[in-house]
């Protein structure tokens, strides 16, 4: 079976350190093309500076992996299906719900695959911890997700903006842990929201969950952390403790401590091979509407200007 040829639109830091080697680590995939206005591309491949452009002159792909910043991703993913090629979503899925669900409605008409992919269910520990969890009764949950955008997100603009979620941006990376591993569905009861003066999303957050037999789900998201970074998820149980690590390469049960090679990209590009080639679409927007929720029944409060 011929490769699957692929063009990667958008070519930031997540382009470049997950996406291309990725790729270039899978043989169901051939990089055909990179897309940007601003960078060069790489060596050897063919690079334009609009999805315009390349669907206009060339090359001939199959699919595209969008990895811009949320707010500009729905025309692009719109314009890509109608032409009945296959769209891998970097994490967000889109800016909103409604124009994620459109998508999903339009991939369906066209027969192409839409993958809306969350990285870190991919984490090595996050398979093992949703089937230990499976048979428990759950306690209670405690996520503590802090780090420093500084070194994360340096100069980025965009994330601050109306859509591009703020903290909520490595926020929703654990939100798509939880509501992987956990057995029961769960909601939003109350949150706080801390918002920089001279910024419009987020730079910490503090929300409560509950499920749907009532356990807690306590969140802390901060993103002025400095030092070590967290990224850890608790699980209170029945049969004890189990905790997820370094954003869930590391899991932690009563009885061991499992870790593995990492393989969150690979992970995603296996299964986006998977779809395409059965035909199929993966478009869950759990953790979306839980961020979705936090902006609508969040409490605001305003806290100091933030400088890059």
């Amino acid at each position: 079976m011929d490769p699957i040829r692929i063009a990667v639109v958008g070519m930031g830091k997540i382009a470049r350190d997950q996406h291309l080697p990725a790729i270039a680590g899978n043989r169901a995939f051939s990089l055909a093309a990179t897309v940007s206005p601003r960078d060069s591309g790489i060596e050897g491949v063919p690079h334009l500076r609009s999805l315009d452009a390349l669907l206009e002159e060339g090359p001939a792909i199959d699919a595209v992996a969008l990895c811009t910043p949320p707010q500009v991703r729905y025309d692009l993913a719109a314009q890509a299906l109608a032409r009945g090629i296959h769209v891998f979503l970097e994490k967000p899925p889109g800016a909103t719900l409604a124009e994620v669900h459109a998508l999903s409605a339009q991939a369906e008409r066209t027969g192409a695959s839409l993958f809306a992919s969350w990285h870190s269910r991919f984490a090595a520990g996050v398979a093992p911890a949703r089937a230990w969890l499976a048979e428990r009764r759950i306690d209670s949950v405690k996520v503590i997700w802090r780090e420093d955008v500084r070194v994360w997100h340096p100069g980025q603009a965009w994330i601050w903006e109306p859509g591009g979620l703020g903290v909520f941006d490595p926020g929703i990376n654990a939100l798509s842990i939880i509501t992987h591993i956990l057995p029961r569905p769960f909601f939003l009861s109350e949150a706080t929201l801390e918002i920089p003066e001279n910024r419009a999303a987020p730079i910490a957050a503090d929300l409560h969950f509950r499920d749907t037999r009532g356990a807690p789900i306590h969140m802390d998201l901060d993103w002025r952390q400095t030092g070590p970074q967290s990224w850890d998820v608790l699980v209170e149980t029945d049969a004890g403790t189990l905790k997820l690590a370094h954003g869930g390469a590391v899991l932690t049960l009563p009885s061991e401590t499992v870790r593995n090679e990492d393989h969150e990209y690979p992970g995603l590009y296996a299964r986006f091979a998977t779809l395409v080639t059965g035909g199929r679409s993966d478009v869950d927007v759990s953790p979306l509407t839980l961020v979705a929720d936090a902006f609508l029944r969040g409490t605001r409060l305003t806290t100091e200007a933030f400088f890059d």
